[in-house]
């Protein structure tokens, strides 16, 4: 199978070129390994090939489902895929190699893909940006200087630039939907529940996290995510299953529905013009399709918000370090961790048991203000980021702010109970660059990101659509409409 044929088709397109004889999972792989070793070198999307297990998973029995023989990818974080590297962006994790599946890939493996490597990620997947020190930057495969966004960014330049048609990631704090409008995808963050998290663990960052694909068409995302929901014993977290497949409401038309549409950041940031563009593009198009289109928002109050998700999130990174310790058998050394992870560690071990609860409450809180704002209209519209795809290297911390970065390094732990302000600052720039996506992880709902415009530079810029809680069937519906209306499937990056 050449490049181009195969670039012709989604994950289930090529699942029916299987069916049909036409191409055989063998194939398919050799032309997913030939893509990487052709574009990986510019764009480090995979930091782990498994191409010999590919092949021979290929050549072997696969199972009857709506991807047999497609080759897949998976995100080096919360996948484990047993006797392979589990990495995790990290220096600490080089070469451990979990013991057993993650419930969600064995979903993916009984819906027939093939896996063929796994992606690059941030560390611990706590930026919006994948550089890590361990691994090196993902680069973009519209822009190579470019930032992927984070933390599924290896997944996301690896389906943008063809290697597979669709990969899996995660997202809790927009690491799905971030990727995904840096680089021209459909992603979808489905409702908290739709996808297990067991057996490694029974919730993702207090519910936060929700793991899902990132894809070229809606259908894809619909039919895997028919493939894996279903609670696993042990998950915090049910979600009653669909009443229809959710690749069924793909070509459903959603009706007319009531959208709010806001360019306003929920925390503090300053909105590129071409992002505000690209939503009154999609505010247009909503109108031409018969939506009732309105200009407003729910009410976030920036600081608490991000003063709690950052007290959560560090918290969980104390955790996920204690975590690392016990799987590796040692204790963590300056080495084995970047700094700004050691720091939201060291601040996570700061904190009190009773600045993590309050925290959480106040979480709770923003979220009830989400809820009853979608009492009275069907889907919220954000930019998915600030900016267009930023460029490598724009969280680096430079000048006084990498020595005071240094300093607090080096304080004991009990010093950074004084330094509140400073990790503020610290926080800044990430929720500036992500204001809207961290707010519909803590309320669970289904959020997406659509890839509906192109800048003048021809960069990529995504879309945000947010509906209520559990009503997954009318983000597809819409998104299925929108895909009609506006296909993006065959916007290839240059590369």
């Amino acid at each position: 199978m050449s490049f181009a044929e195969y670039d012709r088709f989604d994950a289930l397109g090529l699942a029916e070129l299987v069916e049909k004889g036409e191409v055989t999972p063998a194939e398919l792989v050799e032309a997913a390994i030939a893509r990487a070793e052709a574009v990986n070198p510019r764009i480090n999307a995979l930091v782990t090939p498994l191409y010999e297990r590919a092949r021979k998973q290929a050549a072997g029995e696969l199972p009857a489902g709506p991807f047999r023989g497609v080759p897949f990818l998976i995100k080096d974080l919360l996948s484990a895929l047993a006797g392979e590297p589990m990495q995790q962006g990290s220096a600490m994790y080089r070469g451990w190699v979990p013991r057993e599946n993650s419930e969600l890939v064995n979903r993916y493996l009984a819906s027939g893909v093939v896996i063929a490597g796994k992606t690059n990620t941030p560390e611990l997947g706590l930026l919006p940006t994948t550089e890590p020190a361990a691994y090196g930057p993902s680069r973009n495969p519209w822009h190579p200087e470019r930032s992927t966004g984070g933390s599924s960014a290896g997944s996301a330049a690896a389906v943008s630039s063809r290697i597979v048609p669709m990969a899996g990631g995660g997202d809790g704090g927009g690491s799905i939907r971030i990727p995904c409008s840096c680089c021209g995808l459909f992603g979808l963050k489905p409702s908290r529940g739709r996808t297990p998290t067991g057996p490694l663990d029974a919730e993702g960052w207090n519910g936060f996290a929700i793991e899902h694909v990132l894809t070229r068409s809606v259908r894809d995302s619909a039919a895997m995510l028919d493939a894996v929901t279903g609670w696993y014993p042990g998950d915090f977290h049910y979600m009653p299953p669909p009443s229809t497949p959710f690749l069924g409401e793909v070509g459903v038309d959603p009706g007319r529905l009531r959208i709010a549409v806001s360019t306003e950041p929920y925390l503090r940031s300053q909105v590129h013009g071409d992002v505000i563009a690209a939503v009154e593009d999609a505010a247009r198009l909503l109108r031409e399709l018969g939506h009732e289109v309105i200009d407003d928002a729910p009410r976030i109050d920036a600081t608490a918000f991000s003063r709690a998700f950052l007290t959560v999130v560090a918290g969980q990174t104390a955790a996920a370090i204690r975590t690392a310790e016990e799987r590796v058998g040692h204790k963590a050394r300056s080495e084995d961790f970047e700094l700004r992870t050691r720091l939201s560690a060291m601040s996570g071990d700061a904190f009190s048991a009773g600045d993590y609860v309050a925290a959480v409450h106040t979480l709770h809180d923003q979220a009830r203000r989400v809820h009853r704002f979608l009492e009275n209209v069907d889907v919220i519209v954000n930019p998915t980021i600030s900016v267009p795809p930023p460029r490598l290297g724009f969280l680096a911390a430079e000048g006084p702010r990498a020595v005071l970065e240094q300093l607090m390094g080096r304080l004991p732990v009990g010093k950074l109970l004084t330094l509140g302000p400073l990790l503020d600052q610290a926080s800044a720039d990430v929720f500036a660059f992500i204001p809207w996506t961290p707010i519909y992880n803590v309320t669970g709902q289904p959020s997406m990101s659509v890839p509906l415009y192109w800048n003048a530079e021809g960069l990529p810029i995504g879309v945000m659509f947010t509906g209520r809680f559990a009503d997954d069937a009318t983000m597809f519906r819409l998104a299925g409409q929108l895909e009609r209306a506006r296909p993006w499937a065959d916007r290839a990056p240059p590369l």
